[in-house]
């Protein structure tokens, strides 16, 4: 007969106390509502609303004035600018990329082309835009104000790259040997060429928001326009952008991949606080939900 088995009973770990004035501190009913309350906010700001017109005409047109008045408060380090200019010029040369020059002389014989190109550089970035805003508005309200988002944060990234790296236009370099087609063809449409220089910061080259713009516009047209051909335009219109930028002189082919980057951190900006993107969203909005 063996040793009788002796069962020992298993105390019961008590759980760590909690300090009572902390737990209701943090269960609190008035913790929890405010908690509610800051949630349904955020859940509110976040859901599609119908946009006020009066409220979007003057938010553009404060937000631009607003644009135009930092970009072109940035100091014009002229000396910085031509450095960075010739950085990058010997840069693009270096890895066989250096194209813009002579696509500049070649668009150049050609006058009723780049004539065309320099009102094209001039007008379309606006026109266009503002023309795909509006789309958005009317017809896509759902989607209106993320996309929205998109393009106010590409832009206030490129006032950084305006004021950290002050660029020089190809046409401004002075030994390079590029036309500055607007002088040259007189043509109306440039802010930094002819008696309209002292206006704007001819110095703000990098990046490009004819680039940023343009293909947001681009991308817009192509993932939310029913037709066919106006997505194939949205494809266009960028790359069109694109040749005219170079073949003008007013920017380096690097000037659009900075453009880019700027816009990849707008559509990044939107999809952090909507946790989608513009194309995930609802085009439309139940009546009674405007902004």
């Amino acid at each position: 007969m063996g040793a009788p088995t002796v069962r020992t009973k298993t105390a019961h770990r008590p759980v760590a106390a909690t300090n009572p004035d902390e737990e209701s501190r943090e269960t609190g009913p008035e913790v929890t509502q405010t908690r509610t309350h800051t949630r349904t906010l955020v859940q509110r700001m976040r859901a599609p609303r119908r946009p006020r017109i009066w409220f979007e005409i003057a938010l553009i047109a404060v937000s631009y004035w607003t644009y135009s008045l930092i970009r072109n408060a940035v100091p014009e380090q002229r000396d910085s600018a031509l450095r960075n200019a010739d950085w990058i010029w010997d840069a693009e040369r270096a890895i066989g990329l250096g194209f813009e020059h002579s696509v500049n002389h070649a668009m150049n014989g050609v006058t009723w082309l780049i004539v065309s190109m320099n009102y094209y550089y001039a007008t379309l970035h606006f026109v266009v835009t503002i023309g795909v805003l509006v789309w958005l508005y009317r017809w896509q309200p759902g989607r209106y104000a993320a996309s929205r988002l998109v393009i106010f944060a590409t832009t206030g990234t490129a006032l950084l790259g305006y004021y950290l790296y002050p660029l020089a236009p190809p046409r401004l370099m002075p030994d390079a040997g590029f036309i500055d087609t607007v002088q040259v063809h007189e043509t109306w449409g440039s802010m930094a060429s002819g008696n309209l220089a002292d206006m704007s910061n001819q110095y703000a080259a990098m990046p490009s928001m004819h680039i940023g713009w343009s293909v947001w516009c681009g991308i817009m047209i192509a993932t939310l326009a029913a037709p066919l051909w106006v997505r194939v335009l949205g494809v266009l219109y960028p790359l069109t952008t694109l040749f005219v930028i170079v073949a003008t002189a007013n920017h380096f082919w690097l000037d659009a991949v900075g453009g880019l980057i700027c816009l990849s951190f707008g559509f990044a900006v939107t999809r952090l606080w909507y946790g989608r993107l513009p194309a995930q969203m609802p085009s439309q909005v139940a009546l009674g939900t405007a902004a």
